[in-house]
């Protein structure tokens, strides 16, 4: 687990770049942990309109995801949901009696995503 002591944008930055090394060292284990064998399976023709749910771990959390499948076997509807969507509000009732000048600092400490998908 990447961890500082300091709480300083330059601390948060540092910790990104540890957990990113880690994910490096954790990737090449699982990499060369596998067994040997196909890596690759041909999946059966996906049907028009169907849909797909599932989560995948995203650096503010999980990353909900919803799939419909159109014609062809191509993607008609793609909607990832960030953690951001549900933390927003949760902004607006921290800068409630702050002054305007403050917003930038407490908006940066959620530092949620604009657009909601940071995929």
């Amino acid at each position: 687990m990447a961890l500082r002591g300091d709480g300083d944008v330059a601390a948060r930055v540092a910790i990104r770049f540890d957990e990113i090394f880690e994910s490096i060292r954790i990737c090449r284990a699982l990499v060369d942990a596998l067994p040997e064998g196909a890596v690759r399976t041909e999946l059966p023709a996906i049907p028009a309109w169907q849909l797909g749910l599932g989560y995948v771990e995203g650096w503010r959390g999980p990353v909900f995801i919803a799939l419909e499948s159109g014609l062809g076997g191509s993607i008609r509807r793609c909607h990832p949901h960030d953690v951001s969507w549900q933390n927003w509000p949760v902004l607006e009732h921290a800068i409630i009696g702050n002054i305007v000048p403050d917003f930038p600092l407490i908006n940066k400490s959620f530092n949620l995503t604009y657009s909601g998908h940071d995929l």
